[in-house]
């Protein structure tokens, strides 16, 4: 008999990919479920961008291999727009390295640095991609804790006695990596200077190197910020990046690695082993999508800003609380105090309202008394959710009445 490699061991089949499948069914009986669950942009991107994919794929002579690297069309295009928007400057050639999509990766970064055993610190609440990623990788994981209490940042002091109890124990494995999020998925809090200050302050003391995943900086926030943006974080800091929510391109999959051009290499001795580029007319679509303008990016905060407030809306008729600032393309609700846990508000709403929202215990133990609505559905969508709820809320109530 053919066993899985050991490194499956303890990584299940993603909580979405399983969900997605009783949502299927659901509605292949007729209910129509209103997924409000995953964050895949329903938006198209700019009509320049649609238009140039198509121009430059009618081309003859796009189709072949790429190099590793990747065009440096799109890797120019993605050094001014660092420049442009977080005040960054990149060396093109050296610093950049485009990605088929972030989430690859993250993957990219756990096998170029994690030996069997090492350590990677992994955010709870946090994406749920750098534990499965941690592990396929044959490192560990250990969790720390973001907390609605400490506004969702680290706790530095807890990691330094942590890092402290590592250094006693030979066999606990060397802390490599430390994967961070800000704008923060799934709560949308938004990064401070003084706590990335200490970000790099804690690297340094403990040469651990920051993973930051930066997806979210254009989503409801005037303010987008780069680590790499901070003084001394070019030998401390990697930074991924992508297209999939700031101009729309989820499915296209593409994105880019930033960071010191000794990293990158690394790196780049991995990826070139993992695959044979990207399609060059996505690359140089791409290249479009990150020269547009200011413009582009309020029309889109413009769509999501209303859709949020009908989100706000549908949660408060679950009474549950939020925090109003928050960014990203969700929003990051505590469940009221009678619910046993999000599983059974989300479960609760799936099955008596046919609206499915997240639950935030799939981002970690931290999320089990929260839940979290996407943005990527219209807002007549979210309205009727909304109807749907507050009918399924009275018939419980009646029921219970009785």
């Amino acid at each position: 008999m053919i066993r899985t490699a050991t490194r499956l061991e303890g990584i299940g089949e993603y909580y979405f990919s399983r969900k997605l499948r009783e949502i299927e069914e659901m509605n292949g009986s007729g209910k129509a479920v209103i997924n409000l669950g995953i964050g895949s942009p329903d938006l198209p991107p700019h009509p320049d961008v649609i238009r140039v994919l198509q121009e430059e794929s009618a081309k003859p002579d796009v189709h072949a291999y790429q190099s590793y690297k990747g065009s440096p069309v799109f890797r120019k295009a993605a050094a001014a727009w660092y420049k442009r928007w977080y005040d960054v400057s990149l060396d093109p050639d050296t610093q950049i390295l485009p990605l088929i999509g972030s989430k690859e990766g993250i993957m990219h970064i756990c096998m170029t640095y994690l030996d069997k055993g090492d350590v990677a610190l992994v955010p709870n609440p946090g994406y749920p991609t750098y534990r499965s990623a941690v592990q396929l990788a044959g490192g560990r994981v250990a969790e720390y804790d973001l907390t609605e209490d400490r506004s969702w940042f680290p706790d530095f002091a807890a990691l330094d006695a942590f890092m402290a109890e590592q250094a006693k124990d030979p066999s606990a494995g060397k802390v490599k990596l430390m994967f961070v999020n800000y704008p923060h998925m799934p709560t949308g809090r938004l990064p401070e200077k003084g706590m990335l200050m200490e970000l790099l302050d804690f690297s340094r003391r403990h040469q651990v190197l920051i993973v930051h995943d930066n997806p979210y900086s254009f989503i409801l926030n005037d303010a987008p910020m780069s680590m790499l943006s901070l003084p001394g974080a070019a030998e401390l800091v990697l930074e991924l990046n992508s297209l999939s929510k700031s101009q729309n391109m989820a499915g296209w999959r593409i994105g880019m690695l930033c960071g010191a051009e000794k990293r990158i290499g690394e790196v780049l001795r991995f990826k070139s082993n993992m695959d044979s580029g990207m399609f060059l007319p996505v690359q140089l679509a791409a290249a479009t999508a990150l020269g547009l303008g200011q413009e582009w990016y309020d029309s889109v905060n413009d769509v999501y800003r209303l859709r949020r407030t009908e989100a706000f809306a549908l949660l408060d008729i679950l009474e549950c609380g939020y925090d109003t600032t928050q960014a990203g393309m969700f929003v990051w609700a505590r469940i009221p105090d009678r619910y046993a846990d999000c599983y059974a508000l989300s479960d609760g709403i799936l099955h008596g309202a046919n609206v499915f929202i997240t639950p935030g215990g799939i981002f970690g133990s931290a999320g089990d008394r929260f839940v979290r609505v996407s943005l990527c559905s219209r807002e007549e969508r979210i309205r009727e959710a909304r109807e749907r709820i507050t009918a399924w809320k009275a018939l419980d109530a009646s029921t219970n009445m009785s």
